[in-house]
């Protein structure tokens, strides 16, 4: 949980970089608007901005992760749960752990990952 915590604050910090550098100004996504669209009942719309969002960056996750460079910290075992039970558990994560609330979505959705599917110590 520990490292969890320390990539949330460092991911946070290079959110703020990369938002404070920029001209334009973005918004970024907060988990607890990420846990607003996910919730259940979720209406079609909702349900498919949540999956696409949440897969998106675990896929950037994958994608940019380079493997000689950076040890992987989320490991899914397979078989992996459902998408539906992933995102039911992030909302659960989210609920109990509102210091996050207004924290960059993508950050504590990787950090909610790298705890719920830790990789084995070696």
């Amino acid at each position: 949980m520990k490292k969890v915590l320390v990539f949330l604050a460092a991911f946070t910090a290079f959110s703020g970089l990369v938002q404070a550098q920029s001209n334009a100004n973005v918004k970024l996504l907060s988990t607890q608007e990420l846990i607003n669209v996910c919730k259940l009942p979720a209406s079609p719309e909702s349900r498919s901005f949540c999956i696409g969002y949440s897969t998106a960056i675990y896929d950037t996750y994958l994608a940019t992760r380079h493997p000689q460079r950076a040890q992987p910290f989320i490991c899914l075992k397979q078989p992996a749960p459902s998408r539906d039970e992933v995102i039911a558990d992030f909302v659960k994560f989210g609920q109990e752990h509102q210091q996050t609330a207004d924290k960059p979505a993508a950050g504590v959705f990787l950090g909610f990952l790298a705890a719920r599917f830790p990789c084995a110590k070696k």
